[in-house]
């Protein structure tokens, strides 16, 4: 069985920097893209970045420029480097890895930003 395990959120003030990563465990092959997205209260969750199998990545506009996402394949993680956090990046994140057949969810961390 595989399980998505998110670590690195917290509590930051604005201008702070955060590490988000995100491991699998159990049998997990050919992983496409690993992403990771969020939920903010009351709104629909949404993509903050993704970075496929040879490198290519895409960032939400409002990240750009502040986040990069990066990913060891020999470990099956993947992270997220947030920098000049906004209290707007709060929410709850959430990594994805599409495989072939699936695509699987982490159970989520939170990140809290104040100002």
């Amino acid at each position: 069985q595989v399980q998505l395990v998110e670590s690195g959120g917290g509590l930051v003030q604005a201008g702070g920097s955060l590490r988000l990563s995100c491991a699998a465990s159990g049998s997990i092959f050919s992983i496409n893209t690993m992403g990771w997205y969020r939920q903010a209260p009351g709104k629909q969750r949404e993509l903050v970045a993704a970075i496929t199998s040879v490198g290519s990545t895409n960032y939400a506009d409002s990240v750009k420029g502040r986040v990069t996402i990066s990913r060891d394949n020999g470990k099956n993680t993947v992270y997220l480097q947030m920098n000049s956090l906004k209290p707007e990046d709060t929410g709850v994140y959430y990594c994805n890895f599409v495989t072939r057949s699936y695509s699987y969810w982490g159970q989520g961390t939170q990140v809290t930003v104040s100002s």
